[in-house]
């Protein structure tokens, strides 16, 4: 009994080494990368018109300033909204929202009707060029958000703004 198992193991041995596979006179070529297309970097790209980004890289400035407790349009003011209104007809979807604001000096109240009023002049500037009322809203934040923290005329003038940003 002895010889037959092992006459059957050794058989068993042979049959499996048998189904071994050997291997091919010739390997397959390895595979090769396809090239996909990359896009561009979006900074390449450019800003996304419509956006912020885009609005301040084809107008001539965001902002129009104002002297002390004024909130008149003047030729300077009058010649960065016309750059704005073309843009804004330009782009006829794109609906905007503009900042007022003002200085530090005096009360909250004060400051946030002087904002509202630098907004609105702002507003229907634009409005007068032939931009629909209805695409430009208004805030002020009166002295809460300043551009420049001093208390200095230099810092005054920077804060004494209107400034218009696009709504996305």
């Amino acid at each position: 009994m002895k010889f037959g198992h092992t006459l059957m193991v050794a058989t068993a041995m042979i049959a499996v080494a048998g189904c071994s596979k050997k291997p091919p006179a010739e390997l397959p070529p390895a595979p090769q990368e396809t090239p996909t297309p990359e896009a561009p970097p979006p900074a390449e790209m450019g800003p996304v018109p419509g956006s912020q980004a885009h609005f301040i890289a084809n107008v001539a400035s965001d902002r129009v300033f104002f002297d002390t407790d004024e909130y008149n349009i003047d030729a300077a003011d009058q010649a960065t909204l016309q750059s704005q209104a073309a843009y804004l007809k330009q782009y006829p979807n794109v609906r905007v929202t503009i900042e007022g604001h003002a200085d530090e000096r005096g009360t909250r109240e004060y400051n946030l009707a002087l904002g509202e009023r630098r907004a609105n002049a702002a507003k229907n500037y634009l409005a007068s060029l032939g931009i629909d009322p209805s695409r430009i809203s208004t805030i002020s934040y009166g002295k809460e958000r300043p551009e420049a923290l001093g208390s200095d005329e230099a810092s005054w003038a920077k804060n004494r703004r209107a400034v218009t940003v696009t709504v996305q």
